[in-house]
């Protein structure tokens, strides 16, 4: 994906969200937003490729081991949004506030075309997870068991 989904979903005018560019030399940085709009949720995005490969959490990133969560993947978002904090107005997509949750760095452990494994080193989340693509935009993410536990 590219940022022209994101952008075409927004009007820049009217909402304080970055516009953004696709980027080089990714510094594998991840965030977490809290999300009120219609529905509470959580947007899981991960630093890659230039952009911020993105997820919506409805129940939120799992804290504990094999704990499963349902991971709906939607547009690649700029950078700049890793820090994005504030209201999108009403009328406009993804309309309500948005608030970082966590945030913080992540290794890749390894990819595959249906799974990404990554350690996440945050002041929330830290640890072992894995992304499962089940089909479509759906996805599992699981915290994973580590020696310690």
């Amino acid at each position: 994906m590219s940022l022209e989904e994101y952008r075409t979903k927004r009007a820049f005018e009217k909402t304080p969200e970055p516009k953004g560019k696709e980027q080089t030399g990714a510094k594998s940085r991840f965030v977490v937003q809290k999300h009120q709009a219609r529905h509470l949720h959580y947007d899981f995005r991960l630093e890659m490729a230039g952009v911020l490969k993105s997820w919506a959490v409805p129940k939120g990133m799992p804290l504990e081991p094999g704990i499963k969560r349902l991971a709906v993947q939607v547009e690649d978002h700029p950078i700049e949004y890793i820090d994005f904090a504030g209201k999108v107005p009403e009328g406009e997509y993804g309309a309500g506030t948005v608030e970082i949750w966590d945030k913080g760095e992540f290794k890749l452990d390894w990819e595959e075309p249906d799974q990404l494994g990554i350690t996440l080193t945050g002041k929330k989340l830290s640890g072992s997870y894995v992304l499962i693509h089940t089909g479509g935009k759906n996805w599992l993410v699981i915290k994973r068991k580590t020696k310690q536990e």
